[in-house]
């Protein structure tokens, strides 16, 4: 007993470092340092006031291309609902609605990922990856699907998610502190835009010629409908032909 005990505690504590020190990695860039001193005490007050915990919670992002919007979600760690925290603006766009099917087709990914890197030494100030190609991109592309989507500052992009560097500022230390208590998956679902009656009315009008693409966005509904009516994540699997199973 003694002896699976000490396991249990070496194993608690040797996570609890390794996530206290992301953050502290984190911060030896200048970058995120000056993010934190500009923006962090300014976020926990929101949260705060949002009925959040600013030093445990877990965090969500929503993207609707069209709409040029970028959505934070938040919970305290035990909440079983997820709560809007924040709306960023996207500040410039490429493509075209639907998915990104091959590399070099300037398309922004649909579909749902995570954040997949945390990268403070980026060209466009800092930078989120987000982890296309998944399965579903792979199955369904043509050839190469490409990859490198990032979410991130600088407001300029081909295929990415551009925001300010005031924005991304925020962005990327809410994943941080997300991250360093503990969040390993920081999902991050893309759309081409609110998959709501009106939205999908709209797309089904202007698209009304590419079966694909309208097969695509019906296949993405279920997981964006379940979101919506509970505030929690779908569970996400992909089939063998690509497609999403919720």
């Amino acid at each position: 007993m003694l002896k699976q005990t000490l396991i249990l505690l070496s194993i608690f504590f040797s996570s609890h470092l390794s996530a206290q020190s992301f953050k502290a990695t984190q911060q030896k860039n200048e970058r995120v340092k000056t993010s934190y001193s500009e923006k962090w005490e300014t976020l926990k007050r929101e949260m705060t006031s949002k009925k959040l915990n600013s030093e445990n919670y877990e965090m969500f992002i929503r993207v609707f291309k069209m709409d040029k919007v970028l959505e934070v979600w938040s919970k305290s760690k035990g909440d079983k609902e997820f709560k809007l925290f924040k709306t960023y603006d996207i500040c410039s766009s490429s493509g075209v609605p639907g998915p990104k099917r091959q590399q070099g087709d300037g398309q922004v990914p649909e579909g749902f990922y995570s954040i997949s890197v945390f990268n403070p030494y980026s060209n466009y100030y800092l930078s989120l990856g987000v982890s296309y190609p998944n399965d579903a991109d792979r199955k369904k592309g043509k050839g190469n699907p490409g990859g490198d989507i990032m979410i991130h500052g600088n407001c300029v992009t081909i295929g990415c998610i551009p925001l300010t560097d005031t924005f991304i500022k925020e962005v990327y230390i809410l994943a941080v502190e997300a991250r360093n208590n503990g969040q390993q998956t920081i999902p991050v679902h893309i759309f081409s835009t609110y998959l709501n009656e009106k939205g999908m009315k709209m797309l089904t009008e202007k698209f009304r010629t590419d079966k694909n693409l309208i097969d695509f966005w019906k296949n993405c509904k279920p997981g964006y409908d379940y979101f919506e009516n509970h505030k929690q994540l779908p569970k996400i699997k992909i089939d063998k032909e690509g497609n999403y199973v919720f």
